[in-house]
This record gives structure tokens, sequence and C-alpha cells, in this order.
């Protein structure tokens, strides 16, 4: 399950999605794209989706400022599942 929530920019993480508008795209599910690096620079929050040596976009924030992602939750630690013991039985 997937939360949509409001945080301030400070607390943005990797693979948070932000909106970017609907672009040249109509569809609005197309428009939330995946935060990639988050850097704090000159007292203001940056947030980069995409690859940065390549296409991306760059959002500007104030460390404060409200901001709306999708944050899916952190994923359960895997616990081996138990096996019978091995071995022939009759």
């Amino acid at each position: 399950m997937t939360n949509k929530i409001t945080v301030a920019a400070s607390e943005v993480r990797v693979n948070d999605h932000i909106y970017n508008g609907t672009g040249s795209n109509a569809h609005p599910t197309f428009a939330w794209e995946t935060v990639t690096e988050v850097r704090s620079e000159d007292g203001l929050i940056l947030l980069i989706t995409g690859n940065a040596k390549g296409p991306h976009g760059e959002f500007w924030l104030e460390p404060d400022e409200q901001i709306v992602v999708i944050r899916y939750p952190e994923p359960a630690a895997s616990t081996p599942a138990m096996r019978p013991k091995a071995g022939h039985r009759h």
C-alpha cells in the first residue's frame, strides 16, 4: 500500500515520488517522478529526479516548505521460512 503524504522538503527521501505537473502528457499518473537524490545546498533542499548525469529534473525548496509525496512502506525484513528437517521418513 502506498501513502500520499505531505512532508517538509527536508524530510523527502530517495525513492519518494513527487508531482511534476502534467507536462506534455495529459495523464496525471505519468507526472509523478521518483526522487533519486536529495541534497542540501546554500540553505535550500535540492531534489533530483531521474539520472543526475543525464536528463533529470531539479526541484529547489525551502527546508520547511510543504510538499506532497507518494511514499512506499519500507520492505519488511524477510526471515527464512522454517523447513521440516530433510530426511527420509517412513
